[in-house]
């Protein structure tokens, strides 16, 4: 018996903020989760499975074009012609779209019920049988699992829940429950939604969050995809299948070996061969250049360049769009340890390196010294605690310490040279 589990595909997911990007494909990115959701449908065909499970945000929030209603629909209708029934239930993006409340849905599809956990099976001689309850509205915060019902005897039972569990990063803590409270219920599978990184929670029994089908922005890079289940007697296998039409990748270069620029770049031009080898698909790339480097201080001053010569590459491949390029160096056997304090690295250094030392060993003060900066004064409020802006954040500030006592220090060690 074979399953397809899949969550999270945001059909048309506006993929915000593509404007910011001149060279964007934009058109191939917005078409993306269309086209993965088009290739769960085929590999659902392919592999003549017993069911599809959809754990939750099929749609993308107050999204409301209807045309992308029309386009599932369709989807739907095609498992429907190779006799796939669809099981689905409902997350908080779901619950907030116009889209969702207002489809209607072919014979072969089981929404199930918002207001209690509801049990379907697909037919009298099926050999599974799958429990699951969807959101009535965004923010569910009560744990809808302790009214699933237990586990019928002969079957394989299957728990479908889009849930954070005890709380992921990046994603709110919604349907909260444990790993203990699922296991109790007695399922063979739990098929989760919500969190957008592929993860095989336990394996007795199988709790898994298959991540998205399509990444749609840096954060989400990797493989994205769905999970093949296949059920033999005395045991249960998981595959992860491939379904996105572009890959996101974080590309990290480690310039410690680098004396300069150029040779940044070629150690670039290497690591962007390999992602291209490895996606084996469009590459949307974001490219990081690490490590203690001679080259720290023309890395910084030459950012520009950096991007310009990294994008100029990128642009000799159709298939690769480089989405960000940003310099993370340090300067070499440079820090605030005091170790690092060489008779020969100047009274001035010396003195960054200190200060930048005593600022390291108080949370308070370093917070307050940033907050008066004129820089910091000058940054839109609406800015400031997003990304790599958050104040409140003690490790974010100890990085941009860091990373400013490095620039200046190395700064300053070249120019006396």
């Amino acid at each position: 018996m074979k399953l397809l589990h899949a969550a999270d595909l945001h059909i048309d997911s506006p993929m915000r903020g593509l404007e910011r990007y001149p060279d964007a494909p934009a058109e191939l990115l917005r078409g993306a989760t269309r086209r993965a959701t088009e290739n769960l449908v085929a590999l659902a065909r392919a592999e003549r499975v017993e069911g599809v499970l959809l754990a939750g945000d099929v749609f993308d929030g107050d999204w409301r074009d209807f045309e992308t209603a029309l386009f599932f629909r369709r989807q739907l209708v095609a498992l429907e012609e190779a006799g796939i029934p669809v099981y689905l239930v409902s997350g908080n993006h779901d619950a907030a779209s116009q889209i969702s409340r207002t489809l209607s849905y072919p014979d072969n599809v089981t929404v199930f019920d918002t207001a209690r956990p509801q049990t379907a099976r697909p037919r009298a001689d099926a050999g599974f049988v799958v429990h699951g309850q969807g959101y009535a509205r965004r923010d569910v915060t009560e744990n809808l699992a302790v009214g699933y019902p237990a586990a019928i005897p002969g079957l394989f039972n299957i728990g479908l829940l889009h849930t954070a569990l005890t709380g992921r990063d990046g994603h709110d803590r919604y349907a909260p429950c444990t790993e203990q409270e699922l296991a109790a219920l007695g399922y063979d599978y739990w098929a989760l939604g919500h969190v957008h990184t592929r993860e095989e929670v336990s394996a007795e029994p199988h709790i898994v969050f298959p991540g998205n089908i399509q990444g749609r922005h840096a954060r989400e890079d990797g493989p994205k995809g769905c999970t093949l289940i296949t059920v033999r007697p005395g045991r249960t296998e998981l595959e992860h299948r491939d379904l996105d039409v572009v890959r996101w990748a974080r590309i990290e270069v480690d310039a410690s070996g680098a004396a300069d620029l150029d040779e940044v770049c070629g150690l670039a031009q290497d690591a962007l061969d390999r992602a291209r080898a490895a996606a084996g698909k469009p590459l949307a790339a974001r490219i990081v250049v690490v490590g203690r480097s001679e080259a720290h201080a023309e890395l910084w001053r030459e950012r520009e360049r950096l991007g310009a010569e990294l994008r100029a590459l990128a642009q000799d491949h159709d298939d690769v769009w480089l989405e960000k390029v940003r310099a993370a160096t340090s300067a070499p056997q440079l820090s605030t340890d005091p170790a690092d304090e060489g008779a020969g690295a100047g009274e001035l250094v010396r003195g960054i390196l200190r200060t930048a030392r005593e600022l390291r060993a108080d949370e308070d003060q370093l917070r307050r010294a940033i907050e008066k900066s004129d820089l910091w004064s000058r940054l839109p409020a609406e800015v400031r605690g997003r990304d790599r802006l958050d104040i409140a954040d003690a490790a974010w500030c100890g990085q941009l310490l860091d990373e400013a006592a490095d620039l200046l220090t190395a700064v300053l060690e070249e120019n006396a040279a």
